[in-house]
């Protein structure tokens, strides 16, 4: 599981590039590409960063359930006990 920390790093290299976005000269060939494979690696990092949270909320999602569904469980059994 990724930690605050490594958010802020995502975070910060976002800013970084796009500071260095808006200073780039249009005619300047080699910064331009090696911005671009910036924004590239970055985007693979942001990528998979999203399909971890993704995982981790669908995990979420399925103890809730579980949960509720153990709760429920759990009522009726003592709806069932007390005569109900």
């Amino acid at each position: 599981m990724a930690n605050a920390s490594g958010d802020d790093a995502l975070l910060r290299k976002l800013r970084r590039l796009t500071a260095r976005a808006g200073s780039v000269k249009a005619n300047d060939r080699a910064q331009l590409t090696a911005l671009l494979d910036d924004i590239t690696t970055l985007r693979g990092e942001l990528l998979r960063e999203c399909a971890r949270l993704d995982a981790e909320i669908n995990r979420a999602t399925v103890r809730a359930t579980a949960i509720s569904a153990y709760g429920r469980g759990a009522q009726s059994i003592r709806a069932l006990r007390r005569g109900h």
